[in-house]
This record gives C-alpha cells, structure tokens and sequence, in this order.
C-alpha cells in the first residue's frame, strides 16, 4: 500500500505537468523558484531553489522542521509552538499546476507544495501532514462533496490600511489618505497602488473585480472574483504576497491588522459564501419567496448559527480582532443572528443564493475559516437545523423590543474556549492541526494578558491613595 506521499507523487498525469513546468522554467528563463505554504497563521513558508533542481524537489521534495507549520515561534515559556527541537522534518512536494511567474521579478517563479510527515517516521511515514492548514482544507471539502454532491465556492472582501513610512523606512499607524468613505479622490490619491496591485493580480490569475475607498485612514478594499474554497483561501494568500510587494515597490505599509484605529472602522474580510451541486448552485431558492434562500441554505444557516461561538476562534484569530467588536458604531457584527440585508447581524443573505458571513477580518488563515464553515454547515444540513426567521429589523432595536440574541465571544480568551466545547468546528482541524492551533493562540492570549500596557499606566499608576 502506497504512502499518501508516495500516491501524491505518482499521481496520473503529474509527470506531464512536472514536464510541462520544465518547458515554462526554460522558455520564461526561470532561475529560482519559490516553494510556499502557509502556517497556522496564514503566514506563507517554504524554500527557495534554483530551477536546475526543479525535476528533484517534484519528485523527492525539500524538508522542513514541523514547527514551520506554526511559523517556528517559540511560547511565553521558551517552548517551540507545536513540535519540539526532536521533531522530524516535513516534506513538501510541489503541485506543478500551481506554478506562476512572478510579474515582479521574471527571473522568479513560485508553486504551492503539499506538506507529508518524513519519510522516516515510525509512525505514517509519508502520510499528510495535519498541520498543513492548507492540504486539509481540499481534504475536507473533497470528503463534502464525496458525501454530499456540495461544494463550498466563497469570495472574499480583503480591507487594508496602506500606512505610511517613517524617515527609517518603518510603517507609523497613519493612513495615506483622509477616512471618507467611497470617496473617489482619496480613492484616487492612491491610484498608482490600485493599479499595481491590479496589474500584478492579473498577471497571477486574479479575476480583479472592484474596489472603493473605506472609512478609516488609508482603507481600501479590492476584490477579485469567486472560486471554489481552497481556490479562493490560495488567491487571497497571493493577493497579501502581492499588496506587500506593490508597497515595498511604492513606499508604503499594506496592513491587514484588524484594528489598528480606534475611532473608524477595522480590516474586515466578509466571506461572500454558497454551496454548489456541480454548476447549480444548491442556496438559491426554491420557494416564490425571491429572498429566501432553499430548505438546504436555511440548514446551512442553522448550522453556522448554532457554531458561531467556536468559529468566531478561526474567524477572529487575534487578540486584535476583538478591538473590531467593542468599537461600537462601525457595523461590527456581535450578534450570533442572520437576516435579509442585515449588517447589524453576523450572517446575512446579501444576494439570492448567497450568504455574508461577517464575523471576519483581514487577520484571518482563511484555509481555517473555510474549513471551519464547511464543518459547521455540513453539521447544520446533515443535522436540518432550523435558524429561526430573520431577523429584519436591526438588531438593537429588535433587542431592545425585547428579542434574546446570544453574543459573539467579546474576548479571544473566551473564543478559544468555545472552540475547546465545540467537536463539529474541532473537527476542521484534524489531528495535529488542532493541537498546534491552540498552543499557538493560547499563548498569544496569555502573552497578552501578561502584558502591561499603555492604559494599564495611564489608568492605575496613581491610582492610589
């Protein structure tokens, strides 16, 4: 019985695509390649080679330690995240399909890889590496569709806040331009990072759509199309990889953290989500009703809403994310609710056959957060959870009417122990995905907790007598 890496490479038709990657290395004048996957965090990893080996890494593949997969950081105790100094090393195999060019250095080119535990392991040798976030998010969307004929397709609203530089070259929390919403001359101040970042898109392949000026210093969101998941989570990786190039070329900070200023609104990402049956999209609905979605959308709703608690951990991943939730007055959603055109909720049907899932922001490993929905609505239509009518109206008024909403975990801390409560949303973190995820971002919140900040000085240093 072949090794799940051994079967990877062995894979029919991949030594014509290995082939043809050859042919693009020497026709383009490749001479180095990028090998890339992501961490825990969503942080792209990997080696890079001179193209001359290129025929040896397709076929045998590099090593790496394990503890690269949580971005080889050690803990508050001087302990490495996940995987010991003992630890074997993971190997990563390329997927020649995911080959591309670099458009700003020709002389460059990167592929995805798929993570393996080492060949000399005692234990599954050769088998997926669980904490390669990236390879587990197609497993769990292929298990899906093997069990239910669905796939997920989702699209994603990337918010940043290009920041400007300091005389050392270091990025100050100021934006480049004034926070006027949808605003086109501070759209336009700036225009030569739109149409670089647009350019390098289309040349990776990034369908650009569209994109405005938000309501924070320097915040704009640029779109590109929608794919199926495990699609959509590697263009939004790119997407990053490309914004952070376009500013070293333009002096200037492309910032995904969530909330860097109080006072206007944070880095979003709503998640524009759909399940598919081949090319009919299974949300749109079956009723005279134009809003609603079907009776297989409506339990996918259900299984989101009675999930929330624990994916909100995947969904807002940092300490951060949670400065985006008490900043109260920027449509932050912090009610575990769904409704029609409903921005006070954290679900809402956007468009027929289509949800907005907006508990998320710019900070998230969307490879997590995809998982993490395919988990929970598969549980909800397997399960026909019923999530109640919407809500129409918003959702303050309706609470102080008197309807009981629950909340959105207010604090990463209490997140992260909703997810320990909850196995659906466990379960899109298989074997040691789970384990990693938490050391890591348990760690992240006692480091936080620990720390003596700012308002700590300012509030308490005379507080007595």
């Amino acid at each position: 019985m072949p090794t799940d890496l051994e079967a990877f490479v062995s894979a029919e038709g991949r030594d014509e695509r290995v082939a043809e990657v050859r042919r693009r290395i020497d026709d383009l004048g490749i001479t180095y390649v990028y090998y890339q996957f992501p961490s825990v965090t969503g942080r792209i990893m990997g080696k890079g080679v001179p193209s001359p080996h290129w025929e040896t890494i397709a076929a045998k593949g590099f090593q790496l330690v394990y503890g690269a997969t949580a971005n080889l950081f050690t803990d508050r105790h001087g302990n490495y995240i996940g995987y010991g100094p003992e630890a074997a090393e993971l190997v990563g195999v390329p997927e020649p399909e995911t080959f591309m060019p670099l458009p700003w250095d020709s002389r460059v080119a990167r592929v995805w890889v798929t993570c393996f535990r080492n060949r000399e392991e005692r234990e599954d040798p050769g088998a997926y590496l669980t904490s390669d976030c990236r390879a587990n998010l197609k497993r769990i969307q292929t298990e899906l569709e093997d069990a239910t004929g669905l796939h997920l397709r989702a699209g994603t609203e990337p918010e940043m806040m290009w920041l400007k530089l300091d005389d050392d070259g270091q990025p100050s929390v100021e934006g480049k331009t004034k926070p006027y919403c949808y605003h086109i001359d501070q759209f336009s101040e700036l225009q030569p990072i739109i149409h670089k970042v647009i350019e390098y898109g289309q040349k990776l392949e990034l369908d650009m759509i569209q994109g405005d000026h938000e309501d924070a210093p320097g915040q704009i969101e640029l779109n590109f199309g929608f794919d199926r998941a495990e699609q959509t989570a590697d263009n939004l990786s790119t997407f990053r990889q490309i914004c952070k190039q376009v500013g070293r070329e333009l002096d200037a900070f492309p910032c995904f953290m969530p909330k860097p200023f109080m006072g206007v609104s944070a880095n979003g990402c709503h998640h524009n989500i759909s399940l598919w049956r081949g090319d009919e999209n299974a949300f749109d609905p079956d009723t005279d009703d134009p809003q609603k979605p079907s009776q297989v959308g409506l339990h996918a709703i259900g299984g989101i809403m009675a999930h929330q608690p624990a994916l909100t951990a995947l969904t807002c991943s940092t300490v951060n994310s949670y400065r985006r939730l008490w900043d109260t007055g920027f449509w932050a959603p912090v009610f575990a609710d769904w409704g029609y055109q409903n921005r006070t909720t954290a679900l809402r049907v956007s468009a027929p056959g289509r949800f907005e899932y907006r508990s998320v922001d710019s900070a998230v490993n969307p490879y997590l957060s995809l998982a993490g929905l395919i988990a929970a609505m598969r549980d909800g239509i397997e399960r026909e959870l019923d999530p109640g009518e919407p809500e129409e109206r918003n959702i303050y008024e309706a609470m102080e009417a008197g309807k009981e909403v629950k909340r959105l975990p207010m604090t990463f801390g209490a997140a992260l122990d909703a997810l320990e409560e909850d196995d659906v949303v466990k379960s899109a973190l298989p074997g040691d995905m789970y384990r990693v995820f938490m050391h890591y971002k348990r760690d992240e919140w006692e480091r936080y907790c620990a720390q003596v900040s700012d308002w700590d000085v300012t509030e308490y240093l005379d507080v007595l007598p």
